[in-house]
């Protein structure tokens, strides 16, 4: 009996001493650019991104490294993640030596009005602000952990500065990342082209046939009228750059509408760009 009440004794102290040792247990604190902060176990690093493991839970998930700003690890020691990474993956491949950022301009975006060209002619200015302004209104969604300055402010820092369309050219995109506080530039030509023409006719007619007495024909008369009608249509491109604040160039690339249409809508191109861009998050 004595042997039974020994082995539940030391039952109960293996449990209490469990218990103790799982209640002083060290956790890693990831916190993240968006502010949250994630408590748990930490289980793998690699080059992008970590594996994790929530307190009390088993299911691992894996965070990018540019989601996160700050390791606090179980050991007591702080790694501070955010500069060690580099934001746009497509920096993997970069062999341009990366300026110091500052530490103001860090993932903040800004666009710049869109060129419009009509037939590669110079087009109306107000359509390159409309697609200045929708690439906003889509990137705004999709850009967690980035800063986008609103198309107003971006255009009114640009004049205070002297930046005019006429003077654009002679500024480098680091000079303007400068005056606009901002580690990456968003810039972009809305291209339209007159396609073919489409053409609709159509007609009517109406027929009055008079007849006398006898029932026999009189008089026929006819009257008639044809309508026509023709339709300009537009092969639509849009071409989207992104620069650093060290001017190296992360993305270049160019889309053509599959489809004309009849409104110069550029929507589309616009939309495909922006989803394959590195600073698009889904």
């Amino acid at each position: 009996m004595k042997k039974i009440y020994f082995s539940l004794l030391c039952v109960i102290i293996a449990a209490y001493s469990f218990a103790q040792t799982a209640g002083t247990q060290k956790i890693d604190v990831i916190r993240k650019t968006n502010g949250e902060e994630l408590k748990g176990k930490l289980i793998r690093v690699t080059d992008n991104d970590i594996s994790f493991v929530y307190t009390g839970e088993t299911a691992e998930y894996v965070i990018k490294k540019s989601d996160i700003v700050q390791i606090v690890h179980s050991s007591g020691r702080t790694e501070n993640i955010s500069q060690q990474v580099k934001p746009a993956e497509t920096r993997q491949s970069d062999q341009i030596t990366m300026a110091a950022t500052p530490a103001d301009h860090h993932n903040k975006i800004a666009i710049l009005p869109f060129t419009f060209l009509m037939d590669n002619q110079p087009g109306a200015d107000a359509i390159g602000m409309k697609a200045q302004q929708d690439t906003y209104a889509l990137l705004s969604q999709h850009a967690a952990g980035y800063t986008i300055l609103d198309p107003r402010t971006t255009n009114a820092k640009l004049v205070q500065a002297g930046v005019t369309k006429e003077k654009m050219i002679g500024f480098t995109m680091k000079n303007l990342c400068d005056i606009l506080g901002v580690e990456y530039i968003i810039d972009g030509t809305v291209t339209q082209n007159k396609g073919y023409q489409t053409s609709y006719t159509s007609s009517s007619g109406d027929t009055n046939v008079k007849r006398d007495d006898s029932e026999k024909v009189k008089k026929v008369s006819s009257y008639g009228s044809t309508n026509s009608s023709a339709a300009q249509r537009y092969d639509v491109s849009v071409s989207l750059q992104i620069y650093m604040d060290n001017n190296a160039s992360i993305y270049n690339e160019n889309h053509k509408a599959f489809l004309s249409n009849t409104d110069g809508s550029y929507s589309g191109p616009l939309e495909y760009l922006l989803k394959r861009c590195p600073l698009y998050r889904k």
